[in-house]
């Protein structure tokens, strides 16, 4: 498993962490570790998910994303 923080710009309430939460997790071979406001943690299994697919499916739920450089 690897693990990826994304930042995420547009979440303003409760509704928007389980948007977050909910769209990441329906990712397969992905683990919501944490969704906080502007930010989530995921470990994922890179031969299921990668970046390009959690920007994806936080970008499909109506915010922006983008990794933190590690």
């Amino acid at each position: 498993m690897e693990r990826i923080t994304l930042t995420i710009d547009g979440m303003s309430c409760g509704h928007c962490l389980n948007a977050v939460r909910s769209a990441l997790g329906r990712e397969p071979g992905v683990q919501v570790e944490s969704v906080s406001m502007g930010r989530a943690t995921v470990a994922f299994d890179p031969a299921l998910s990668s970046e390009p697919k959690l920007v994806a499916a936080v970008k499909k739920a109506g915010y922006r994303a983008e990794a933190v450089p590690a």
